[in-house]
């Protein structure tokens, strides 16, 4: 898969594609590889209005009119990697800081009271600070008060997955930053997670670990954002190929500033850009979630739910804790909408969408 992926990657050329392709692919009653190529690319950019009209078909088509709502709670920001785009890298001077069980659960208590039931944890990938231990034992936790659980933390084995699995963890975010091995390698110069290939197989052993879902993702300011917005789709279309029963969802986050780093130093892509690769993913894959950050301005989160977008976090906190307790460790970036759970459900019952709480249920 990793070769096919690479490969595929390589030969996909922005360029190349007509206005003629692009008009096909919109109107295809299913688009394949060549056709999410042709969506991704320059030529569609003029296009962009009659492909919001068929994504909304198909959003509405598989999701109704349903927003998942969910939020993070960030356990530690600990980290061994280098990366250049993290304030979590090993090597930035920032408070570190990590919950305990304690106030793990006071955390959950708090979020739990604002009626959201979906969960997401999070750590900086350090093994000796994070260890696994206490991953599961957080997940033991957060299994008590939240009926979905999530997880992105470092890259496990498959074992340690079904360990995870059982103790009530639902599904795994892995995000391969890009999908350019050679930006990749400039990007993480350091650390456990410059080992690219380890990296791209983690959604594959965390479904052989039993997770009924996975969600992929590049970081859209890193390396070109067509090829890495491609690949990405490639690989999940690839897993979900393998693995049919998987739940396979995207997330589209853009470079945002962080202590002491300006994103504009990075490759900048615009509003209308990320319009267009969230438009490509759900024309492709019309089954696939997509999850719009608070990265994002609310403005552009607002025009993107029930268009293509399916699922949003709410009440956002990036440091470690700050929901109930004081926050013990500094942020992992700057967020652009900080808005309440309750502010986002008016949002979205004002524009005749359902906010959803649980989405499922363990039987």
């Amino acid at each position: 898969m990793l070769k096919q992926v690479l490969s595929l990657g390589d030969a996909f050329s922005i360029e190349t594609f007509t206005k003629n392709q692009v008009l096909a692919a919109i109107k295809a009653d299913r688009r394949d590889m060549h056709d999410f190529a042709a969506l991704l690319s320059v030529a569609a950019d003029d296009f962009l209005e009659e492909m919001a009209v068929a994504a909304k078909y198909e959003t509405a088509r598989h999701f109704g009119n349903g927003i998942q709502l969910f939020t993070p709670l960030y356990l530690a920001n600990y980290c061994t990697n280098h990366c250049t785009y993290c304030a979590f890298a090993h090597d930035n001077t920032i408070k570190r800081g990590k919950l305990t069980f304690d106030e793990i659960e006071q955390e959950l208590l708090a979020i739990a009271a604002t009626g959201l039931d979906e969960i997401l944890l999070l750590t900086g990938e350090s093994r000796t600070m994070s260890n696994f231990d206490y991953i599961c034992k957080s997940v033991k936790i957060a299994s008590k008060h939240f009926s979905t659980v999530g997880l992105e933390v470092y890259p496990m084995e498959t074992e340690e997955y079904a360990k995870l699995r059982a103790a009530g963890a639902d599904f795994v975010n892995v995000y391969q930053e890009t999908y350019m091995t050679d930006v990749y390698a400039n990007a993480h110069p350091k650390g456990k997670k410059r080992d690219f290939n380890y990296r791209f197989n983690t959604q594959e052993r965390a479904m052989q670990g039993g997770m009924r879902g996975v969600s992929f993702g590049v970081l859209f300011g890193l390396g070109d954002f067509r090829r890495d917005a491609f690949s990405a789709g490639i690989h999940g279309f690839l897993l979900q190929q393998k693995y049919p029963h998987a739940e396979v969802s995207f997330s589209v986050p853009r470079i945002r500033a962080f202590e002491g780093v300006s994103a504009t130093r990075l490759n900048h892509i615009t509003d209308r850009q990320l319009l267009q690769i969230m438009l490509a993913y759900r024309l492709f894959l019309p089954f696939a979630g997509i999850t719009i950050s608070t990265r994002e301005s609310e403005k552009f989160r607002d025009n993107v739910v029930g268009l293509c977008a399916t699922k949003m976090s709410a009440g956002v906190v990036t440091g470690v804790g700050g929901h109930d307790l004081e926050q013990k460790g500094d942020k992992q970036f700057e967020i652009a909408d900080m808005r309440s759970v309750d502010d986002i459900h008016k949002m979205l019952l004002g524009r005749g969408l359902q906010p959803v709480y649980t989405n499922y249920i363990a039987v």
